[in-house]
């Protein structure tokens, strides 16, 4: 049997990305920000961006560049209409992308939201060391997103393996 590991907290940035919230009814950041803390992580920062390629590809680069920051977690602008635009922002931005994190994630949705899933572009990644998943915006599916795939990634104790081992290989050239 394996020797248990010690829980490794790290700092998590969480971006709503949405034209209409704000810090009073972002409920969808909000259950981000209680599950990493009642995980046991840090909050490094929290924003709400516009539903703007740009802003959102200045907040994320910001987090990339800080060295304090380890993952970030965008909700929002990941479906189809002509302002959703969260994948397009953070896409160039990454060095490698982690495409079974979309996969599982529309795998996991389809038991609750069926064939609306396939309208989902969650995708994650990792950039300059700092994993990025960006998760739709309603609460229930960054609830989904948190509890079924993230939260267990993010947390050094899983096994067979998870992101937070590889964090210091991720620089490796």
């Amino acid at each position: 049997m394996s020797e248990p590991r010690e829980f490794i907290p790290i700092n998590i940035a969480v971006l709503t990305v949405s034209d209409t919230r704000s810090e009073a009814d972002d409920t969808s950041g909000r259950v981000l920000v209680e599950g990493l803390l009642a995980a046991g992580h840090m909050l490094a920062d929290k924003k709400i961006v516009r539903d703007d390629i740009y802003q959102i590809r200045a907040a994320v680069s910001q987090w990339i560049a800080d060295p304090n920051v380890n993952a970030i977690i965008t909700t929002g602008g990941t479906g189809v209409t002509g302002r959703d635009g969260t994948p397009e922002a953070v896409l160039p931005l990454l060095d490698k992308v982690l495409d079974g994190f979309g996969e599982v994630f529309r795998m996991l949705s389809y038991q609750d939201i069926k064939s609306s899933t396939m309208q989902s572009r969650a995708l994650a990644g990792v950039a300059n060391a700092t994993y990025i998943f960006c998760v739709p915006g309603s609460s229930g599916a960054c609830r989904t997103a948190w509890e079924a795939l993230i939260k267990d990634q993010l947390d050094y104790r899983t096994r067979p393996c998870n992101l937070v081992q590889l964090m210091p290989r991720l620089l490796e050239k």
